[in-house]
């Protein structure tokens, strides 16, 4: 069974980061907000991977002077994600 999970990023241009997750496996990521191109491509990249590989490989990644980024972002939702299971 597919769940989907909202996430509110802090500090960056996206607004909301929607998760599908089934069985520890990403399906779907959405990005609402910020750079449509490098949010659409991170979608792709880390679709039918699982989640606490793509948190391994995302966090801590930062987008110019900020501490954080989409990526990193999405890897704290993965994270929150994988806690609740």
């Amino acid at each position: 069974m597919v769940e989907q999970f909202n996430f509110t990023p802090k500090g960056t241009c996206s607004r909301t980061i929607v998760v599908a997750v089934e069985d520890g496996i990403i399906r779907d990521v959405k990005f609402i907000g910020g750079c449509p191109g490098n949010q659409i491509g991170i979608g792709a990249l880390v679709k039918d991977r699982p989640v606490s590989e793509i948190a391994k490989l995302l966090r801590g990644i930062r987008c110019g002077n900020k501490s954080t980024s989409c990526p990193d972002q999405l890897a704290q939702a993965l994270e929150t994600i994988a806690a609740r299971k």
